[in-house]
C-alpha cells in the first residue's frame, strides 16, 4: 500500500487577515471612560509636622449614613434620597444661625470682603453592603447641595451663576461655601 500524502492548508494568508482585523476593530471600536467621583485629597503631610489632635464641635458635623439595606440616615432621623439635598444645604447654610447648627467664622475673602464661613463638615458613612447605586446617590445629593449654595452665593454676590464667574470668582465662593465632605471607614454590620 501506497502511503497517501495529506494535504496541507494554505496559512500564510490567516495571519495577515487576523491582524487586518485587530487593526480595524481597534480603530472602530470606542473605550469606555471611567468616570469616578471628583474629589481633591489633602496633600501629604510633611514628615516633620507635628501631629495635633483637633477637637470638632458636635455640632459641627452631621453623619450621613448608609446601611446595608440602602436606608439613609442624617443625623438622627431617617431619610428619603430626595430629602437629603435640602438637608444638607440647611445643615451647610445654618440660614437662623440655630445653636444646634454649625457655627460661622467671619473670614476675609479677595473679592468678597468679610464673610461668614460655615464649619461644617458632613461626614460619610456607608456599610459595605450597602449598593453602588445608593452610595453614588448619596455623593451626587451631598455635592449637589455644596453646588447650590455655591450658586445662590454668586448669583447674590455678582449676579451671575457660579458657571459664569471667572476663576478668581469662582475661588472666592469655593473659600465662602467650601467642600467639607468626608468619608468614613465602612462598617461591616454583617460581621459581628
Amino acid at each position: 500500500m501506497s502511503k497517501r500524502k495529506t494535504p496541507g492548508l494554505n496559512t500564510q494568508s490567516t495571519a495577515d487577515i487576523a491582524f487586518l482585523l485587530l487593526c480595524y476593530f481597534l480603530m472602530t471600536s470606542t473605550m469606555d471612560q471611567q468616570s469616578g467621583l471628583q474629589r481633591r485629597l489633602p496633600p501629604m503631610p510633611d514628615k516633620n509636622q507635628k501631629v495635633e489632635d483637633q477637637k470638632v464641635n458636635r455640632r459641627n458635623i452631621i453623619m450621613v449614613r448608609i446601611n446595608s439595606n440602602d436606608r439613609l440616615f442624617a443625623g438622627n432621623e431617617a431619610l428619603d434620597i430626595s430629602q437629603l439635598k435640602d438637608k444638607a444645604k440647611e445643615f451647610l447654610s445654618n440660614p437662623t444661625n440655630d445653636p444646634s447648627l454649625p457655627e460661622k467664622e467671619d473670614k476675609e475673602i479677595a473679592g468678597l470682603g468679610t464673610y461668614p464661613v460655615s464649619k461644617g463638615v458632613i461626614s460619610l458613612q456607608n456599610d459595605r453592603g450597602t449598593s453602588y447605586q445608593a452610595y453614588i446617590a448619596v455623593q451626587n445629593e451631598l455635592v449637589k447641595a455644596v453646588n447650590e449654595l455655591r450658586d445662590e452665593l454668586s448669583k447674590a454676590k455678582f449676579g451671575r451663576p457660579f458657571i459664569a464667574l471667572t476663576e478668581d470668582q469662582q475661588d472666592a465662593i469655593k473659600k465662602a461655601v467650601p467642600q467639607n465632605i468626608s468619608e468614613a471607614e465602612p462598617k461591616d454590620v454583617a460581621k459581628k
